[in-house]
């Protein structure tokens, strides 16, 4: 009897072995490193980024074997503009720029990032200890653009004083939240993934009472239970963030942490967001800055800004394994798996505006509780 396979592999087609995924799907843990980077110019740049691609795994490996039980793993995503001088085409059927939002005073900002690297562990040291080795290797050929350590705070929650998340997918179901499939086969294993830095205003919401900020939130927020529809406002945070479409609630993965610098004044979540589709996440955000309907904005915002917003696609493992470091000139670049399939026509550098529903979870934590 064949076994099961592995939750997090789908099947690039039918004639293909299946693409094992990224630790898209890795347990949570207590410390973290967000670090994104600009490709610099240059054909030696790519090419270093290429061949980093196929010792990424060899070198965590070499970084976990110092505590197999940190718990440390690796993602790397790469944005619109990367992919193509990196990898050429065929791309990722929904890869694109971050869509910058703006709304009254409210603007989710679209900021430079050509990579991105999350970095988890249990341990505060192992994250860094692989970021810098990641950046001894590449960092001559990359410009650091933002980079936040974020930690665990207390029982989950945020700097708010929520929990920041409850209900994210687990299991196989995560991986079928957050794992591209048959939808886009040359890319199947591969995940979607929106990051977001907000800065908090901690002392316009501390001077809240509890139950406003339970009203702003959705929740209760010493028991983290959601507040009943009778008594949320329709703009709560919890609200917003629910995406339902033909009567099903479309899930994310949120890994969000905690950040800061108190002697700066410094207080902050640091969003990340994993799905198969960028649209979720998207519609999400829409809801927060604009509202549902237009002018029902997440009030959250009103004590929260975002300073940075990237949109990347994080290839499966076993595309980043199978890259090549050949290429003839700096914008043709060589893929390491040629299609299985007659080459699709390039897609536009503008892709076209999607009128359907986005989805984004919370700007909060791990977990979508909304």
């Amino acid at each position: 009897m064949e076994p099961d396979p592995d939750p997090v592999s789908t099947p690039e087609a039918a004639h293909k072995s299946p693409a094992l995924a990224q630790a898209v799907a890795a347990p949570l843990t207590r410390a973290a490193i967000f670090l994104v980077a600009t490709l610099n110019p240059g054909s030696e740049n790519c090419a270093t980024l290429r061949t980093f691609c196929k010792d990424l795994a060899a070198l965590v490996r070499a970084v976990e074997f110092r505590d197999l039980e940190g718990g440390l793993s690796c993602v790397v995503g790469f944005g619109f503009e990367a992919w193509d001088r990196l990898f050429g085409q065929p791309r990722p059927a929904e890869l694109h720029t971050f869509r910058e939002i703006r709304s009254g005073s409210r603007h989710a900002v679209s900021t430079p990032g050509d990579l991105l690297f999350h970095i988890r562990a249990k341990r505060m040291d192992l994250s860094f200890e692989l970021a810098t080795q990641i950046m001894a290797r590449i960092g001559n050929a990359v410009s650091p653009v933002d980079e936040v350590h974020g930690f665990r705070y207390f029982d989950e929650r945020d700097l708010m004083g929520f929990v920041d998340g409850t209900e994210n997918p687990r299991g196989a179901a995560a991986a079928a939240a957050v794992v591209v499939d048959d939808e886009d086969a040359d890319f199947a294993g591969g995940s979607y993934v929106i990051v977001q830095k907000y800065l908090h205003d901690l002392v316009a919401w501390n001077a809240l009472s509890t139950e406003a900020q339970e009203r702003i939130i959705g929740r209760t927020k010493l028991s983290d239970i959601e507040l009943d529809d009778s008594v949320k406002p329709t703009s709560a945070h919890s609200a917003l963030t629910t995406i339902v479409e033909n009567g099903k609630e479309i899930k994310i993965l949120r890994d969000n942490m905690p950040f800061g610098r108190p002697g700066h004044g410094e207080f902050g979540t640091y969003f990340i967001g994993y799905s198969r589709s960028p649209r979720p996440i998207e519609q999400m955000l829409e809801n927060m800055f604009v509202g549902r309907p237009p002018g029902n904005y997440d009030r959250l915002l009103d004590f929260s800004r975002a300073v940075t917003g990237n949109l990347f696609f994080v290839p499966s493992a076993t595309f980043l394994e199978n890259v090549t470091e050949n290429q003839t000139t700096e914008d043709e670049p060589v893929v390491a798996e040629p299609a299985a399939s007659p080459a699709a026509a390039p897609t536009p550098s503008v892709p076209p505006v999607r009128d359907g529903s986005l989805g984004i979870g919370s700007l909060k934590g791990d977990i979508p509780h909304e």
